[in-house]
Order: C-alpha cells, then sequence, then structure tokens
C-alpha cells in the first residue's frame, strides 16, 4: 500500500509533470497504476492522484463505482477537460489528503475529457454528473488544487 499524503504537505500544491507515452508502459509506473487503485479502495476512496501518494505526475484513477457504465476502473494519465455545459451542480465533497473534512464545492454538471489510458492509448469521453465531479476533482489535484481551495460552508468531522 502506498501512503496518502496529507494537507499541508507542500508537494500537494504544486503542479504535476506530464508523463511521456513511452514511460507509461514502464514497469515503474504500471506498478504506481497498480498500487494506487489498491490504496483508493483500501482507504474508501472513489479516486486518487498522484501527488497524492507522493509522485507529481499527471496520473489519476477513479474506481468503477463512479462510472455506471463500465465495470473497470478508470486509469487517466495526462488527463484534460472541458466543460460541455455551462450548467453547474453543487455537492458534497471530501478528500483522503484532507481526512474528515467536507465541503459544498460547485462543479461542471458536463465535461469531455482527453486522456492516456494504461496501455499509452488516447481515450475521449463524455462525463455526466458524479463521475464529471470526480474527474474535475481529480484533475485539480494535478495542478496543486485541493477541494477546501473551492468549498464553501467547510466542516469536519470526528
Amino acid at each position: 500500500m502506498l501512503e496518502i499524503v496529507k494537507e499541508p504537505t507542500e508537494s500537494l500544491r504544486q503542479p504535476s509533470k506530464e508523463l511521456d507515452a513511452d514511460f507509461i508502459l514502464s514497469d515503474e509506473i504500471q506498478k504506481l497504476l497498480k498500487e494506487m487503485t489498491l490504496t483508493m479502495y483500501q482507504d474508501d476512496g472513489i479516486g486518487l492522484a498522484a501527488p497524492q501518494v507522493g509522485k507529481n505526475i499527471r496520473i489519476c484513477v477513479i474506481g468503477k463505482e463512479a462510472n455506471l457504465d463500465s465495470e473497470d476502473d478508470l486509469i487517466l494519465i495526462n488527463p484534460v477537460w472541458q466543460k460541455t455545459s455551462r450548467r453547474k451542480l453543487v455537492d458534497i465533497e471530501g478528500c483522503l489528503s484532507v481526512p474528515k473534512t467536507y465541503g459544498k464545492v460547485k462543479r461542471y454538471k458536463s465535461i469531455h475529457v482527453e486522456a492516456l489510458n494504461k496501455k499509452g492509448d488516447l481515450i475521449e469521453f463524455e462525463a455526466q454528473d458524479f463521475l464529471a465531479r470526480v474527474i474535475q476533482h481529480e484533475v485539480d489535484h494535478l495542478d496543486g488544487i485541493l477541494f477546501i481551495d473551492k468549498a464553501k460552508d467547510i466542516y469536519t468531522t470526528e
């Protein structure tokens, strides 16, 4: 298992570097992808970005529970997204790197996503609602942004 980096660790606030296609297929990255997925599930997360495990590279994993159209976890390498609607929704978010802290965050309802998969192949898809929210949250991590930077009505639990 990987250790989750917690706020206020400085590396969580730093932008992550893109991976080149050849490096994606390396044993190191393939092992990291598996370990990130296991760590996400171990810690009851729905998504996990590489900066949250101390690696400032543009990788995130998203659990299959966020994507009802798939039976597989989603691996996004060098992801970028664009809004496909102006509509935003507000919902409560939390984060493995900011334990026991929650707040209301406004995010786009629909987005178009482009990324590389674990084989280094380009993937493109539309995401709505919860999946769109999770992707926006995880890509924020890759840009050094935490949900608490955007959240309103922040509260903590025991």
